[in-house]
């Protein structure tokens, strides 16, 4: 079987808002949602800065009972797997559970609890460990926990595949649904901030600022410095085109395609060579039937860092040279590097594609590349196509394409 596989719902929890109404006004406004770290205390990094959630009231969407047993990337998790399946309709008590699945991605996993797993373990004995918390530590606890909140049955899988995780999982759960193996899929990604994995950032010289200036996410700016950390989950509902029409579903969009790719690289490094990011945007286009001339918007993964940003502007410059430019936008500075942050990267072009309007990246004045950066405001424009990219240290890369609805 291959079936269609469309947008019908999303769910969002952000440092631009709860719910993908908040932040669509945001985004679309221009909002930069890069502040001090308020979470904890920054005084002995260099960075300060982060894109934090707040405004999150997880008992509004996750009953008590299974809330005290969740960590925080997990409440975020269900509480957008909940938002999504209720922005689609789905009434789960008259739909076979057993055919909808959450496929979830994630980088880090809950690193709050696994500092503090670690911590008590070590400093005090395996005997001193709260079992609570040991559930929490397996990279697959946030899908769990939504599918047990929810009561989903079908399949349940966690991707972690760095920068690109929840644009991988985005791709294996649109695959299920064109195979018939489900009905609907969850699918996403999130990661947290916490002290653990701020130091670690930081200590690899992952942060801006890495060489001077001040500390900004400024994606494809000849002045950036470095990504800031940032935090979040999104997931979008996938169905089938059928299913969706059969039942009166709004469609934000198309899943028409995807591609993936690879390069020799350091762990924590890109390659010099743009090919493996050209040939992912490739093979998202040729699955989905298009041409470098009908995208209309690149939603990039440039978050301001000084070797993944130049990367990725190469493989535009060439994947797109001599032909239409299309309008390019990074979420990144607005909200900054979450890494699993494709889900909600998606749900922003889905809008994008629904509304007729591309979001402007904050912090961007004097682009490295001859490429179209929506910069100082959104810009209202017709997208029929886009690109969602993903570019994981490593060399990894993931492009989705949405289309949109017919």
């Amino acid at each position: 079987m291959s079936r269609r596989v469309v947008v019908t719902g999303m769910g969002l929890v952000t440092p631009l808002g709860i719910g993908w109404k908040t932040f669509a006004d945001n985004l679309f406004g221009g909002v930069c949602a890069i502040h001090p770290i308020e979470g904890f205390d920054t005084t002995s990094f260099k960075s300060k800065m982060g894109g934090e959630v707040h405004d999150f009231a997880p008992a509004d969407f996750i009953s008590g009972r299974t809330l005290r047993r969740m960590d925080r990337l997990s409440r975020m998790v269900t509480t957008s797997a909940r938002m999504a399946l209720e922005d689609a309709g789905i009434d789960l008590d008259g739909t076979d559970r057993n055919r909808i699945g959450i496929v979830m991605g994630t980088a880090f996993g809950a690193t709050d609890v696994a500092a503090r797993f670690a911590g008590t373990l070590f400093t005090d004995g395996p005997r001193r460990v709260n079992p609570i918390l040991v559930p929490n530590t397996v990279m697959n606890a946030p899908a769990g926990h939504a599918a047990i909140e929810l009561g989903l049955r079908g399949i349940n899988t966690t991707v972690n595949h760095r920068e690109a995780s929840a644009e991988t999982a985005i791709a294996y759960a649109a695959t299920q649904i064109r195979q018939g193996r489900a009905d609907v899929i969850l699918a996403g990604g999130g990661d947290i901030l916490s002290p653990f994995f701020f130091t670690v950032l930081e200590r690899f010289m992952a942060l801006s600022p890495q060489d001077g200036g001040g500390e900004q996410a400024r994606p494809f700016g000849r002045d950036r410095n470095g990504p800031v950390a940032g935090e979040g989950a999104g997931l979008l509902c996938l169905e089938s085109l059928e299913s969706a029409r059969s039942r009166g579903a709004t469609v934000y969009c198309e899943i028409a395609g995807w591609g993936m790719s690879s390069a020799p690289a350091p762990a924590n490094d890109w390659p010099d060579d743009p090919a493996a990011m050209v040939s992912a945007m490739q093979k998202a286009m040729a699955m989905g039937d298009v041409r470098p001339g009908d995208i209309d918007t690149i939603s990039a993964a440039a978050s301001g860092g000084i070797r993944s940003d130049r990367l990725e502007a190469r493989a535009l410059e060439q994947l797109f040279e001599g032909g239409q430019q299309p309008a390019v936008t990074a979420l990144k500075g607005a909200m900054g590097e979450n890494f699993a942050s494709g889900g909600i990267r998606s749900a922003a072009m889905a809008l994008s594609i629904h509304h007729g309007i591309v979001p402007p990246t904050p912090g961007v004045e004097n682009p490295i590349a001859s490429i179209d950066v929506v910069s100082a405001k959104s810009r209202k424009m017709n997208t029929n196509h886009g690109l969602i990219n993903a570019c994981a240290s490593g060399g990894t890369f993931v492009s989705l394409l949405l289309k949109k609805d017919p």
